[in-house]
C-alpha cells in the first residue's frame, strides 16, 4: 500500500476525527516545531500577510482540475503548519509553493484560500462547531478540522467559482489520503449538514439546495 502521507507531503495521518494527537507536530517532517502542540489552533501567531498579497478574488482563477487540486492539497499543508507550529503562514505559503512552482493563476488561488480562512478562521470555527456540534472544534485532528475550514471557506464565499460538489469531493479526498480512516466519513457529514445550511453564491443555491 503507498503511504501517501509521506510521497506528497509531509502531513501526518491524523489520529480520530475527534482528537489532535500531541505528537503530531513531531511527525510534521521537513518543519521546525517551535512549540508544544496542544491541539489548539496557535491564533495569536497568526497575522495578516497573507491578505496583503492578495488583492482579487478569485474570478479571474479558471485553473484546470489538476491545479485547483494541488493548490487545495498545499493550502491544508500550509494550514496544518500554521495550526500546529504558529508558524507565519506568509512564510510557511513562500516554502511551499517555491517547491511547487505554481503558475500565476494557480498561486492566486492558493493564495486566497489560504488568506480566507486565516483571516475568518473564528466565523469558520463556529460553523465547524454548529454543523458537528458533539466534537469541539479545539478537539478535532488537525488535519481534519482544516480540511474543514478550508472546505467550508470555499463553499461561503462568494467569490468562489468550483461547484458544492467537487469542493466536497476534494475535502473527502484530502481526508482520505492525509487523515485517519474515519475522516472521510466525518468531514463528508460535516459538510453535507454545512451545504444545507450554509449561504451558497447565489449562481449555486439553486442547483444545491
Amino acid at each position: 500500500m503507498i503511504d501517501h502521507s509521506q510521497r506528497l507531503m509531509e502531513l501526518p495521518a491524523a489520529a480520530e476525527p475527534a482528537v489532535a494527537g500531541e505528537d503530531d507536530c513531531a511527525r510534521l517532517k521537513g518543519v521546525a516545531t517551535e512549540g508544544a502542540c496542544t491541539g489548539v489552533p496557535g491564533v495569536a501567531a497568526v497575522d495578516m500577510e497573507v491578505s496583503d498579497r492578495w488583492n482579487g478574488s478569485s474570478e479571474s482563477v479558471i485553473g484546470r482540475p489538476a491545479e485547483r487540486r494541488r493548490a487545495r492539497r498545499t493550502a491544508l499543508q500550509v494550514l496544518y503548519e500554521v495550526d500546529c507550529t504558529g508558524h507565519r503562514p506568509g512564510v510557511a505559503l513562500d516554502y511551499r509553493q517555491a517547491e511547487e512552482k505554481y503558475a500565476t493563476e494557480t498561486l492566486a488561488f492558493l493564495y486566497w484560500l489560504v488568506s480566507g480562512v486565516i483571516r475568518y478562521q473564528a466565523d469558520l470555527d463556529a460553523l465547524i462547531g454548529r454543523y458537528a456540534p458533539e466534537w469541539p472544534v479545539g478537539k478535532l485532528a488537525i488535519v481534519d478540522r482544516n480540511v474543514l475550514r478550508l472546505s467550508i471557506f470555499e463553499l461561503s464565499s462568494p467569490d468562489a467559482d468550483a461547484p458544492p460538489k467537487v469542493v466536497i469531493n476534494e475535502a473527502v479526498e484530502l481526508a482520505k489520503t492525509f487523515g485517519s480512516d474515519s475522516s472521510p466519513r466525518f468531514v463528508n457529514g460535516v459538510l453535507g449538514t454545512a451545504l444545507r445550511e450554509i449561504s451558497l453564491p447565489p449562481k449555486y443555491e439553486q442547483v444545491s439546495r
